[in-house]
């Protein structure tokens, strides 16, 4: 039989996000992100999941024309754009819009002959300092591509460094306005945190939500379940053998953890190796046989070992979940100083995934 590890990906549950997202979002139109291969549920089974949406955003052309293969008829945005005047033609014969965000790729367009037109997003430097035009740039843009013939309808677009925080958006939107000053055109503005926390002031006409899509809290303060998300990923394993410790004994490499007092210890089926964070110290936590407990020692390439030992039921062949129903990713993510969507986007392709309802 396979190895006994397992992410199960809910359907139901991505199409629920979906929904939520949705009605934070209404009147505007949504853009459901599946990049990063759906942030580790599956990019065709995210897409298929997510029907309701309006359109699906990512990155990597390789991943829009697996789209597009697929049967997939929907607006994709492209949200790094085009990387060489060769996309140019597929984007336009395969009906992608690109973010374009830099000097660079306007002259990518003005140079490059494609057949019909050309839906664009022009990318605002709002603050963030990652991509976008900013000052007279933003005008200057604008401008060059509303006198290409081949570029159809400009949306503006930003995106928020600090939805999450104690900066919120309103200095980036005051910026924005004032960069975008006389020109009328739709807008693009909020992610999933903007969107959750400052949906009046950041709906505009179209939103990007990502990471509450796939059940996980963009917020530090405001769990998903308050929020009404739930866990489109449950990672789940099982203990494959057990010791017995004597006060003293310690456990894994380097010796990190010793036994304060007579323990029985558990081996998970899952490590490094699986995407599981090799940085998780001991009491990131973990549940075996429905009930929580702690990881001990050092995460291992393709093994983790818990404390069992007020879990007496749980021996070999329990049940284990590291994370999703049950037990919040965001919980283990902490724990491991890092943040949910790193969890979820780092799931090895040697996991087995299973699609549930």
């Amino acid at each position: 039989m396979p190895r006994p590890i397992r992410a199960a990906i809910s359907a139901s549950a991505l199409a629920h996000n979906l929904a939520l997202a949705m009605k934070y979002a209404a009147p505007a139109k949504t853009w459901a992100v599946v990049k990063a291969n759906a942030y580790g549920h599956g990019l065709l089974r995210a897409a298929k999941a997510f029907s309701a949406a309006h359109g699906l955003a990512l990155l990597d052309l390789a991943d829009a024309l697996r789209l597009r293969a697929a049967g997939e008829s929907r607006p994709l945005l492209m949200l790094e754009g085009f990387f060489s005047p060769q996309d140019i033609a597929l984007f336009a014969r395969y009906r992608l819009t690109p973010v374009v965000h830099c000097a660079e790729q306007i002259a990518m367009l003005e140079k490059t002959p494609f057949e019909g037109t050309m839906e664009v997003y022009l990318k605002v430097n709002s603050g963030m300092n990652r991509l976008g035009f900013s000052g007279e740039g933003v005008a200057a843009a604008w401008h060059a591509l509303r006198n290409m013939p081949r570029v159809g309808a400009i949306t503006l677009m930003t995106h928020f460094a600090d939805a999450d925080g104690e900066t919120g958006v309103e200095p980036q939107l005051k910026w924005f306005e004032v960069l975008v000053h006389g020109i009328e055109a739709p807008r693009s503005l909020a992610n999933s945190a903007a969107l959750l926390r400052f949906p009046e002031l950041t709906r505009a006409d179209w939103v990007r939500p990502g990471i509450m899509l796939y059940g996980g809290t963009p917020f530090a303060f405001r769990t998903a379940a308050e929020i009404g998300l739930k866990p489109a990923m449950t990672l789940a394993s099982e203990i494959i053998a057990v010791q017995n410790l004597e006060p003293g004994e310690r456990v894994g490499y380097g010796f990190t953890y010793e036994a304060p007092r007579p323990m029985r210890v558990g081996v998970i089926a899952c490590g490094y190796a699986d995407g599981y964070p090799r940085h998780a110290p001991t009491g990131t936590p973990v549940l075996v046989a429905g009930r929580r407990t702690q990881i001990v020692g050092r995460v291992s390439m393709d093994m983790i070992v818990c404390d069992l030992t007020d879990i007496p039921e749980a021996g070999h062949g329990a049940p284990v979940v590291l994370w999703g129903e049950g037990l919040p990713v965001e919980e283990v993510a902490v724990a491991a100083g890092t943040v949910n969507y790193e969890l979820l986007c780092a799931l090895a392709p040697r996991v087995q995934v299973v699609e549930v309802p």
